[in-house]
């Protein structure tokens, strides 16, 4: 479980933890010439695909490059999640 105080690299290995441990892949993303795109493509068991922004549990600010492409990609009906917390972790992997 994360904590508060917990980094963003916290976060993201227990998302990773999570996700491979239900089957799924949890990959870092890098998109050439698209800054502020997402840390991870998670995909899970059954075809759930997921493009994930990481932030830090206190503190974690979205930059305006991340908040296009989250408002870009739902625009398109993909499902983006913000990942701050064990308990954000929780609802993505029931969803």
């Amino acid at each position: 479980m994360v904590k508060l105080t917990a980094s963003e690299s916290a976060v993201e290995r227990e998302l990773q933890t999570r996700v491979e441990a239900l089957g799924g892949l949890c990959i870092k993303t890098a998109a050439i010439g698209r800054r502020g795109f997402f840390d991870r493509v998670v995909v899970l068991p059954g075809g759930r695909v997921w493009f994930v922004e990481l932030k830090r549990p206190k503190g974690g600010r979205i930059s305006p490059h991340q908040k296009w492409h989250m408002s870009e990609f739902s625009r398109l009906d993909a499902p983006v999640a913000l990942v701050k917390s064990s308990k954000d972790i929780d609802w993505l992997l029931s969803s």
